[in-house]
């Protein structure tokens, strides 16, 4: 804006709604698309009698992807190793990334009993950090340059100034149903982002934010909108267009590329759910066959849970006891549908077509053989 300065705390932040024109013809179009891709994608959500498997699975791809825009890098496979475990083995940024998933279930859970608001923001970000995240207190924050250090954006000063705007974003969210929710989305997601209300772990939160607000709109029933994904891949434009509204009152161009994300990302997710299912159908066909004397739902429903899964695991669901758990997923692995892997003393073992499916963008089927056909019913 006018008069702006990045190197000043930018206590003069503009309350919201926007005095720009926020839904312009543009961004109405944007808004079709957005609205379309995702009541597809709530719909394919169903198609999956247990939602275990998306729920477990698609957010570490989200969790992974909105690290590595804060350049906490970690990958998928030491992500699905590590999720179902409670141990010390895992790097710092894989420990991170996993608390990332964590926030985003305990932030979902938490909708059913209250709104969205800063108490949810404030937990979401103390539990992405691993400690009490407070509202800032005291100045000497400022965004920069990773290259040359350049300060580009610091955000306003004081909790008392803090959480007033808080309170003007969370009221613009849930008192302006005029708004369509997917502008309002974008809208807060700059104004939260501009707030800057952490030390630590903005970007992040904001981000699950978004997932957590088009749940509380009915817009999504599950967190599963892969949407980081744009924003990686797009990751500069994320910012030049971020710095573009508070330089330039750019409103338009932001809000269409938040909806531009939710659309591709959506698209995404809902051939992928498809294809998850497809391997499922697969599977199923094929054990029946592989492996009859031991074949039942419940086995295969394990492995699609996550996509390494232990012994220990097969016992949890009252399937078997631990011999027979064992001999269950000897199997499978006999039957091609698992690989056993030996890490340190713990025997795991992966559903390799299942994890390949997830973290690639085809979504092409491998047969397990060609005499077993690719049916989804």
């Amino acid at each position: 804006m006018i008069g702006f300065n990045p190197s000043q705390p930018y206590d003069a932040l503009p309350p919201l709604p926007p005095a720009a024109d926020i839904e312009s013809r543009r961004v109405l179009k944007a808004c079709i698309r957005a609205r379309a891709a995702l009541g597809a994608l709530k719909e394919a959500t169903g198609l999956i009698p247990n939602p275990a498997v998306l729920i477990n699975t698609i957010p570490l791809l989200e969790a992974q992807a909105s690290s590595e825009i804060e350049n906490i890098v970690t990958t998928a496979d030491a992500l699905f190793r590590h999720a179902q475990f409670d141990d010390d083995s895992a790097d710092p940024q894989t420990k991170e990334a996993l608390r990332y998933r964590t926030a985003l279930s305990e932030g979902f859970k938490a909708l059913h009993e209250r709104p969205l608001s800063t108490a949810t923001a404030e937990k979401v970000c103390s539990r992405i950090k691993g400690r009490e995240m407070a509202i800032r207190r005291v100045p000497g924050t400022a965004l920069r340059n990773r290259e040359t250090g350049e300060t580009i954006y610091t955000p306003p000063v004081g909790e008392t100034l803090i959480r007033d705007k808080l309170a003007n974003w969370e009221r613009f969210l849930h008192e302006h149903p005029d708004i369509d929710p997917l502008v309002r989305m974008a809208v807060g997601h700059y104004q939260f982002e501009a707030i800057h209300p952490f030390a630590d772990g903005n970007g992040r939160t904001g981000r699950i934010l978004n997932l957590l607000f088009l749940i509380s709109e009915n817009l999504l029933d599950l967190p599963v909108l892969y949407l980081s994904r744009y924003i990686l891949k797009h990751r500069a434009d994320y910012y030049r267009l971020l710095n573009g509204v508070t330089g330039n009152g750019a409103w338009e161009d932001w809000i269409v590329y938040m909806l531009d994300a939710v659309a591709e990302t959506a698209v995404w997710t809902t051939d992928k759910i498809h294809a998850i299912t497809q391997l499922i159908q697969h599977t199923v066909n094929y054990a029946r066959t592989a492996m009859p004397k031991i074949y039942s739902r419940e086995l295969l429903e394990v492995i699609f849970v996550q996509p390494y899964c232990r012994i220990q695991g097969v016992i949890g669901t009252g399937i078997a006891q631990r011999q027979t758990a064992s001999v269950y997923l000897k199997t499978l692995v006999d039957a091609g549908i698992l690989q056993e892997l030996k890490i340190g003393r713990e025997k795991l073992f992966i559903h390799p077509k299942f994890a390949d499916l997830l973290t690639r963008d085809s979504n092409d089927i491998a047969l397990y053989d060609n005499s077993v056909s690719n049916e989804t019913s």
